[in-house]
């Protein structure tokens, strides 16, 4: 109690992974002295909660690196969102000024303009067709949504906007300095989106379980249907929620099923 690890002594090894750890410690030091609600990352968040819900859950037998292929939810962890992820977190614990949250705010809206522009817009052959054969992807027989074109693998949002003058006035309104960081954002929002949304809903029906605490709730000992290793381990651990409980080396789905029903659930 009102000790902060990070590091080594956790077992890690390596740079970034002793400095993810030591700005969750700083932040929940701060919070323990002055109040407030303990602040963690969940694992579709960023890859800091990744690495910490590993430490906690499976432990280590040799020192921890974290490597992407760590995460099941890559597709949100993506380097191009982490600002859309994290700063508005940030903001909200006073690390990140508000001069920068307003710019994440306007970057957001942005954002969402241009795609619902792309979504709306209708294009018809006689205006697409040429570009289209050009670029090596069949034309179109009849009218379709702009963002049916930039799903084409061939076609990018500069190229297409090059040839629909409205499209690229609704481009033309984005800050010089940020067109590029906005554009790419706003291409792989609309490239990616079934795969993205696919992740989110993985993630959301987990994050209920998050919800369940089971922290120091039962005594383990004595629920004799959990297996004996399940036993065993979540004595040792003492997970927090169900979720947790689950990415417990040795803990089972029927384990789980235990819990849950204990849960009232």
């Amino acid at each position: 109690k009102n000790l902060f690890f990070a590091g080594q002594v956790n077992g890690t090894t390596g740079y970034e992974e002793a400095a993810g750890q030591g700005i969750i410690a700083g932040i929940n030091a701060h919070i323990n002295g002055y109040g407030g609600t303990p602040f963690t990352l969940a694992r579709n968040e960023a890859y800091i909660g990744v690495l910490i819900d590993d430490l906690v859950t499976k432990g280590v037998d040799e020192p921890y690196r974290m490597f992407t292929s760590r995460a099941e939810y890559r597709i949100l962890l993506r380097q191009d969102d982490a600002d859309m992820r994290l700063t508005e977190r940030a903001y909200n614990l006073g690390l990140a000024k508000k001069d920068r949250y307003s710019l994440l705010k306007e970057k957001r809206k942005t954002i969402e303009d241009i795609v619902n522009f792309a979504k709306n817009y209708s294009v018809k052959p006689e205006c697409v067709n040429t570009f289209l054969e050009q670029y090596g992807t069949a034309p179109i027989k009849h009218g379709c949504k702009l963002i049916d074109i930039i799903n084409r693998p061939q076609i990018t949002i500069r190229n297409i906007a090059e040839h629909i003058p409205e499209f690229k006035t609704e481009l033309n309104k984005v800050e010089e300095n940020r067109k590029e960081e906005i554009t790419e954002a706003v291409e792989i929002l609309i490239k990616y989106q079934g795969y993205i949304n696919r992740e989110k809903t993985i993630a959301e029906k987990l994050t209920r379980l998050e919800n369940i605490i089971i922290k120091d709730k039962f005594d383990y000992n004595h629920i004799q249907s959990l297996s004996t290793e399940a036993r065993q381990k979540l004595i040792k651990i003492n997970p927090e929620t169900i979720a947790q409980a689950s990415r417990i080396p040795g803990i089972s789905p029927n384990d789980i099923n235990v819990l849950l029903v204990l849960s009232g659930r």
